[in-house]
Formats: C-alpha cells, sequence, structure tokens
C-alpha cells in the first residue's frame, strides 16, 4: 500500500508526542512492506507566532492533498489568560474540521486491565468497559453565531443544528452499534433546549432504520452521572458536540488518563486523528508526556483510513504487552510501579516500537 501521511504536530506536548505516532507508522510500513510518505505542517499557536494565522493556506492545502492526518495537539497558556485575543489557536483546528467536512468525532474509551489502578475510580465498577462515542463535530455552540454586546457586558452564542447534521452521524452511529453490542445511547437535554428536541426527533427517527438496536436517550446531567457510576452500561454513546466534549474528557478517567485516549475525526474524504488530551505546556519540553494516545490514535488511522486491521491490531497488541511488562509513564503510574519502570516519552516510544 501506498499512502501519504500529513503530520501536524501542533503546539506544546503535540510536538512531543506525534514524533512517537509517526516512528509508529514508519515501522508498520516497514514490517508489513507498505510505503508511507509524509509531509509535515503547522497549525495553532505555532502558526500563529510565523504567520499570524492559526491555519495557514499552505496548512490546509496539504490537508486537503494528504490520505490521513496525524495530529497533535493544539493550544498555550497565553490565550487562556487572554480571554480578549482576536486570534486563537483553537480558530485553526475549528476551521480544519469545517474545511474537510469531519463532522463525526469517534472517540474510544476502552480500558486496558493493567491499568485498572490508574483511575480514581473503583476498579470493580470500571472492569470491562468499552464505550465508543459519537460526537457531532461541525455544529453546535462551537460554530453557531457569537455576539457581544457594545458594553461588552452580555454575549451569547448560538446553539444551532440542522437535521441532516444530526442524521448524518446518528446513521455512522447506527452502524457502528450494529457491530458492537446492538446498544446506543443518545445524549441530549431535549427538556431544556430546542436543538435537543430537534436532535432527539432526529434520532428516533433514524432508530426506525435499525430495529435491532437498542436505543435509549439520555439528558446529559443523567449521563455525566451515570458515566461514573456505571460505565459499563454504555456502549455506543451519540451526542453533540459541546457535550461530547465533556462527557468524552469526563470519560479519561474510565481509562485512566487523558494520555491513553486516541480519537478520529471522520466525515466524507480525509480522515483526522489525534490524542485528546491538549497541549500541556505545564510539561511540555520535560520529556515526561505519555505518547500512547497518540500511538493508538495511529491505530484508528491505520483502520479507519487505511482498512489495515491486522496493522492496526498490532500497534494495539504492542501497546497492551509495553502495559503488562509494566512500563508507564508518569500520568498513569502508582505508588505500586517501580522506579525502573516509569518511563520518558522517547523510552516508552521505544518499548512500544521494539514490542511491534
Amino acid at each position: 500500500m501506498n499512502k501519504k501521511i500529513l503530520v501536524i504536530p501542533g503546539d506544546g506536548i503535540g510536538q512531543e508526542v506525534t514524533t512517537w505516532g509517526k516512528k509508529v507508522l514508519e515501522q508498520i510500513a516497514k514490517k508489513y512492506n507498505h510505503t508511507f510518505s509524509f509531509d509535515e505542517a503547522i497549525m495553532g499557536h505555532t502558526a500563529i507566532e510565523a504567520t499570524g494565522n492559526p491555519l495557514p493556506d499552505e496548512t490546509l492545502a496539504k490537508a486537503k492533498a494528504t490520505d490521513a492526518i496525524l495530529f497533535g495537539a493544539i493550544g498555550h497558556i497565553k490565550y487562556d489568560n487572554d480571554p480578549s485575543a482576536k486570534v486563537r489557536p483553537e480558530q485553526g483546528l475549528l476551521k480544519i474540521r469545517k474545511e474537510l467536512g469531519l463532522y463525526a468525532n469517534l472517540r474510544p474509551i476502552k480500558l486496558f486491565d493493567e491499568l485498572l489502578g490508574a483511575s480514581s475510580i473503583k476498579p470493580q465498577i470500571l472492569k470491562g468497559a468499552d464505550i465508543l462515542f459519537f460526537r457531532e463535530l461541525t455544529g453546535d455552540v462551537y460554530f453557531g453565531e457569537k455576539k457581544r454586546s457594545e458594553d461588552r457586558n452580555t454575549a451569547s452564542d448560538l446553539m444551532i443544528y440542522s437535521r441532516y447534521e444530526v442524521e448524518r452521524i446518528a446513521e455512522k452511529a447506527f452502524k457502528a452499534a450494529q457491530t458492537r453490542s446492538k446498544k446506543l445511547c443518545s445524549v441530549d437535554k431535549a427538556n431544556v433546549l430546542e436543538s435537543s428536541r430537534l436532535w432527539r426527533e432526529v434520532v428516533q427517527d433514524v432508530a426506525k432504520k435499525y430495529p435491532d438496536v437498542q436505543t435509549e436517550h439520555m439528558f446529559i446531567d443523567n449521563a455525566a452521572m451515570q458515566l461514573i457510576k456505571d460505565p459499563k452500561k454504555f456502549d455506543v454513546v451519540l451526542t453533540a458536540n459541546l457535550f461530547g466534549d465533556i462527557l468524552t474528557d469526563e470519560a479519561s478517567q474510565i481509562a485512566g488518563s487523558m494520555g491513553m485516549l486516541a480519537s478520529a475525526s471522520i466525515g466524507d474524504s480525509v480522515g483526522f486523528y489525534e490524542p485528546i488530551h491538549g497541549s500541556a505546556h505545564d510539561i511540555a519540553g520535560k520529556g515526561i508526556a505519555n505518547p500512547l494516545a497518540s500511538i493508538l490514535s495511529v491505530a484508528l488511522l491505520l483502520d479507519i483510513s487505511f482498512g489495515l486491521k491486522t496493522e492496526s491490531n498490532a500497534v494495539i497488541t504492542s501497546v497492551e504487552k509495553t502495559l503488562k511488562q509494566g512500563y508507564r509513564c508518569k500520568d498513569i503510574a502508582d505508588s505500586t510501579t517501580p522506579i525502573d519502570k516509569i518511563c520518558t516519552t522517547s523510552q516508552m516510544g521505544e518499548i512500544v516500537i521494539s514490542n511491534l
């Protein structure tokens, strides 16, 4: 197989972890006799510093001409502390999602048994949890009209959805549910929000096409509680952009750390793969960031964009083997982890590649 892959390291620890995602792809190509050609581009704070634009035209052009994108992270503390900034790193991420039509964000929450002790949740509650989130990615308040009054004392963000936006991600979620345990939970706030009432109405209509899938509707506040109380009750979760952002970050505690969670953003063209964690500037440059989420994002890339299930499973197995051998980065280590098993970013990457 001959494929082009664009690497966008982004900001902070994104630049450290994507190094190892790329190295894993290189090892897969060597092991399975594929040809992967790589290009690199800038986005986010790094791009603002270089060009004044969080998504330069050159980056977008490269993104549209590639077969898959491996992304790192975006953001910088200077913007967190300055809400009045007109140009922000996140604008680049939102724009590339819209330009590439990446309307479906898939976030698998899979707990490796070796990390049962890494979460603050009791192991007996966690064991066996395996959830696939479908988060709508190009609608909702993130893309709705934003206003600020002339005196700057009143602000609004429009939460907006159209029927076709809900239909297309619901179709993907129901099809995925058919390949799993045939259970789907749609999360909304239909008791309060008109956009959620439309969401629920459309999901109910789509559900009629999938009579073999058991469909449940749950309000966001209840879902947030149930996710921690009994995560095993969920299988496929379908939800809107804002709710999905919050729920999947919460669900990172099921897997032990944000440093373990991969994601895929897909639509009808190129796929975009990234860890769900942020740029984490407090640890950037220290060599302690966990590269496993980026490496597991590579597994999603190989499976979803390239259809290479054997190669994808090999990556997941190599991560699992590494964890069974006791190796941990700081974010997933606990008091029982021997000091010689606590890894730097590079050490963890090298061990995974060795096992691969």
